[in-house]
C-alpha cells in the first residue's frame, strides 16, 4: 500500500512570493521508494496523496526586522513609520542593527525629505510588553540615543485574538506547492501530507507534517533611478505605470544574473542560504528585470532549463519576444539543460525580429588552428582555445522613429550583440581573441547595412585591459602587457588587432557629460582614470568592472543611464549576492536615441 516515508523542505524559511515545494518521499505498493506525486486524479492501487497548507495563528503576530528578516523586530524608525512607502524598511531587531544600517537607511530619509519637506526623525523602541520608547532626533549620527521610560504605544500591527487562547490553523493551500502571501508574514506555516482512499476519501494512517520558520517579506531594494546625462527632459524614475524613455528613444539592459550552478554556498557563504536558493533568486531577479521595463534585455548566465521554463514564458507575459544561445558543451560536462548561455529579449510593441546570428568561439578555434597552428600543436592549441563561450547577435527593426516619418524612407535597424567572454583571468590571449573574433563578425554586418550597433555583456575583463582597449580604441598598443601572454602566437602580427566600429562605453557619459546636470554624486561612483564604473561585480574576494554596454557613437547617442550602486550600501550585506540583489553582478541600463541619418 502507498505510504509516506518522510517530508522536508529545501529551505525552512518561507518568503513572500517564493514557491514552497516540499520533498515528499513515498513507498509505493511494490516497495520501491519514489518522489513522484500521486494525485487524486491518478491514484495508485486505489490510494492518493492529499496535501494541505495551514497558517498557524496564535495570539501574537511577530513583526520582522527589515535588515535581518529572520529576526523579530524590536525597534521602529518613526520617520519611516509615517510614510507608507517606507514602513517596510522601518523595523530593526536591535539598536546595533539600526546603527549599523544607518548610513544606508538615512538615504531613505533624505529622498523622502526632498520630496515631502524636512520633518523630525525619531527612533522608537518597543520591549516585549509594548511599553517603553527609545527616542532620538537623528541628525546624521546615532550618538544621542536616550531612553524614555513612559513613551507612546508601539507601532505594531493589531494582534489577532484567538478563541480559547490556543493556536488556530487557517487553511491557505490545498496542493503540494504553496506561495506565501503578505497575509502570512510573521506566521509559521504547516504542511500536511496524508494518504487517502480514492473511493471513500478517508485518511489512512497519520498525516506527515512539517513546520516552517516564520514567513518573511521579500526584501525590496530602493529603486535605481534613470539619470539624464545630456540635459534631455526625461523621466528620472523607473515607474511601474509609465515608460521611462522619451519618444523616439529606447532602453537596453545588460545583466549577468548568475546561474544557479554558480551560486555556491562555499563561494558566497556570507549570503543567507534562503537568499541564495534558486526559488528566491528567480523571483527576485524577475521582479528586478521586469521593473526596469527595458525595450531590449541582454542576460548572461541563463541556464537552458531556466530560459525555457521560466524566463521566456514569464517575460512573454510582459510583452517580450525571446532569443537564446546556449554555450557549447565540448568542455562542460553533465546535463545540457543546466548549461548556461545568453538570452536576448525585446518588446514586441517596440521592435520586430529581422535576423539572428549565433557565434560559437569553439568553431572559430577549430578554423584558426587548422589555418595557423602546426599539426603537432593542434591538440594543445584546442585545449587552450576551446572554452565553450558564445555570443548572440540579433538584428531588430524599430517600430518607432525620431520623426513621424524617416526622411530617408529606410527602415530603422539596430544590431544588438550579447556575449559572455571566458572567465579565466590567466588566459589573456583567449579573451582578446574572442573579443576580436566577435568584432570582426560585427564589422561584416556593419558593412552590409547602415546600422547602429550595441555590444553588451560580461566581458570578464577590466577597463584598460587589451580587450577593453581594442573595443574602445579600435586597436591595441603592441607594448600592452596583456600581449605578452600569447603562447600560440594567435595575436600576431599585433597590427591585425584592429576594427573600424566607433564603439564607446555608455557609462562613460557620466564623466563626459557637461557639468551642472547634477551628476557629481554619480561621478563619485566612477573611476576617473578609466571613465568606467568603479565596479559592476562585487563579491567578498573581488570588486571591479567586467560588464559593459558599448555603442556606435556615429549612429547612437546616450540620453540617460541607470544609476550605479554605492559600495558602502552593498557592504552592509558584505557583498553580492545579497537578499536585496540576487546576482554577483549589477544590472546596467542605458537609454539611447538614433542620430539623424546623413545623406550619402
Amino acid at each position: 500500500m502507498l505510504s509516506v516515508i518522510r517530508v522536508h523542505l529545501p529551505s525552512e524559511i518561507p518568503i513572500v512570493g517564493c514557491e514552497l515545494t516540499p520533498y515528499v518521499l513515498v513507498r509505493r505498493p511494490d516497495k520501491t521508494a519514489a518522489t513522484d506525486d500521486v494525485p487524486e486524479s491518478a491514484p495508485l492501487d486505489g490510494y492518493f496523496l492529499r496535501y494541505r497548507w495551514y497558517r498557524v495563528q496564535s495570539d501574537k503576530k511577530v513583526t520582522i526586522c527589515s535588515v535581518h528578516p529572520t529576526e523579530q523586530a524590536t525597534l521602529q524608525c518613526v520617520f519611516c513609520s509615517k510614510r507608507r512607502a517606507l514602513v517596510a524598511k522601518s523595523y530593526h531587531c536591535s539598536p546595533k542593527c539600526f546603527t549599523d544600517a544607518w548610513q544606508h537607511h538615512k538615504t531613505l530619509h533624505e529622498r523622502a525629505a526632498a520630496e515631502n519637506g524636512n520633518e523630525e526623525d525619531e527612533l522608537t523602541r518597543f520591549n516585549s510588553t509594548g511599553s517603553g520608547v527609545l527616542a532620538s532626533t537623528l541628525s546624521g549620527s546615532m550618538s544621542n540615543l536616550t531612553l524614555a521610560n513612559n513613551g507612546p504605544t508601539p507601532f505594531y500591527p493589531s494582534s489577532i485574538t484567538q478563541k480559547n487562547g490556543g493556536e488556530t490553523l487557517i487553511e491557505v493551500g490545498g496542493s503540494k506547492t504553496y506561495t506565501p502571501t503578505a497575509d502570512d508574514i510573521g506566521y509559521v506555516l504547516k504542511f500536511e501530507c496524508v494518504v487517502a482512499n480514492a473511493e471513500t476519501k478517508q485518511f489512512v494512517g497519520h498525516p506527515s507534517t512539517i513546520l516552517t520558520s516564520r514567513v518573511i517579506p521579500a526584501p525590496s531594494p530602493s529603486p535605481r533611478r534613470l539619470i539624464p546625462v545630456n540635459g534631455a527632459d526625461v523621466m528620472g524614475h523607473l515607474d511601474q505605470d509609465g515608460r521611462i524613455q522619451s519618444a523616439g528613444s529606447f532602453t537596453v539592459l545588460s545583466y549577468n544574473i548568475m546561474s544557479d550552478t554558480s551560486a555556491s554556498s562555499d563561494l558566497y557563504s556570507y549570503c543567507p542560504p534562503w537568499a541564495l536558493s534558486w526559488p528566491y533568486r528567480r523571483q527576485n531577479l524577475l521582479r528586478e528585470i521586469v521593473g526596469y521595463r527595458a525595450d531590449v534585455v541582454c542576460l548572461q548566465e541563463v541556464q537552458s532549463d531556466h530560459f525555457h521554463e521560466i524566463f521566456a514564458p514569464e517575460l512573454d507575459k510582459h510583452g517580450y519576444q525571446a532569443l537564446y544561445k546556449r554555450k557549447t558543451n565540448e568542455v562542460l560536462s553533465g546535463s545540457t539543460s543546466v548549461i548556461d548561455g545568453c538570452a536576448t529579449f525585446f518588446r514586441r510593441d517596440r521592435f520586430s525580429h529581422v535576423k539572428k546570428y549565433d557565434v560559437e568561439f569553439n568553431k572559430a578555434a577549430q578554423s584558426l588552428t587548422e589555418a595557423i597552428i602546426p599539426h603537432t600543436q593542434k591538440r594543445t592549441a584546442l585545449n587552450r582555445l576551446v572554452k565553450d563561450n558564445i555570443a548572440l547577435i540579433v538584428v531588430l527593426e524599430a517600430k518607432f522613429g525620431n520623426q513621424p516619418t524617416d526622411p530617408s524612407g529606410k527602415r530603422q535597424l539596430i544590431c544588438v550583440a550579447n556575449t559572455h567572454v571566458n572567465v579565466q583571468q590567466e588566459l589573456k590571449d583567449v579573451k582578446l581573441w574572442q573579443v576580436h573574433t566577435l568584432l570582426k563578425g560585427l564589422e561584416k554586418i556593419a558593412a552590409s547595412a547602415d546600422i547602429p550597433m550595441l555590444v553588451c555583456g560580461d566581458f570578464n575583463t577590466l577597463p584598460g585591459s587589451a580587450p577593453h582597449t581594442l573595443l574602445v580604441m579600435g586597436k591595441v598598443d603592441p607594448l600592452h602587457p596583456d600581449l605578452m601572454v600569447d603562447p600560440l602566437n594567435i595575436l600576431r602580427p599585433h597590427t591585425k588587432l584592429t576594427h573600424q566600429l566607433p564603439l564607446v562605453s555608455a557609462y562613460t557619459s557620466f564623466v563626459r557629460s557637461v557639468m551642472g546636470l547634477g551628476l557629481e554624486q554619480h561621478r563619485r561612483r566612477m573611476d576617473l582614470n578609466t571613465n568606467e564604473p568603479l565596479f559592476t561585480n562585487c563579491t567578498r574576494e573581488f570588486i571591479g568592472t567586467h560588464d559593459y554596454i558599448f555603442y556606435t557613437a556615429d549612429t547612437l547617442m546616450v540620453e540617460s543611464l541607470l544609476e550605479l550602486l554605492d559600495e558602502d550600501g552593498l557592504r552592509k550585506d558584505t557583498a553580492l549576492p545579497s537578499p536585496e540583489w540576487s546576482s554577483n553582478h549589477i544590472a546596467l541600463l542605458a537609454e539611447f536615441r538614433c542620430m539623424p541619418r546623413t545623406r550619402r
